[in-house]
């Protein structure tokens, strides 16, 4: 399973960015092989939509999870129908914290 977690930079060690669409970085973790790939998150420089367009960015990765500090209205709705599990963390954890709780 691929799972999507805004980030504020492109290692295991940056923090989770709390702003879904308008992170610099998505780290797309796959639980099956363990490897992790970061991607630009292109649609952040959107004017408006950048969630959807994300959204539609990690979709056509295979991503079925998505982790953030937080999602807007469009991108709640949105994964709701495309079936996505959204995951919440409020407090500040770096990408591999993120990763070892996802394995545990």
């Amino acid at each position: 399973m691929k799972i999507a977690i805004s980030s504020k930079g492109d290692t295991l060690d940056s923090e989770i960015d709390s702003h879904f669409g308008r992170c610099k970085f998505f780290a797309i973790y796959d639980s099956e092989d363990k490897s992790t790939l970061f991607v630009d998150n292109t649609a952040g420089a959107l004017t408006e939509g950048a969630g959807p367009a994300a959204l539609q960015l990690l979709t056509a990765q295979g991503v079925s999870k998505l982790v953030s500090g937080n999602f807007g209205v469009k991108v709640k709705t949105l994964s709701s129908d495309l079936n996505l599990q959204l995951i919440v963390m409020r407090e500040n954890h770096t990408i591999r914290s993120i990763i070892d709780m996802l394995n545990h």
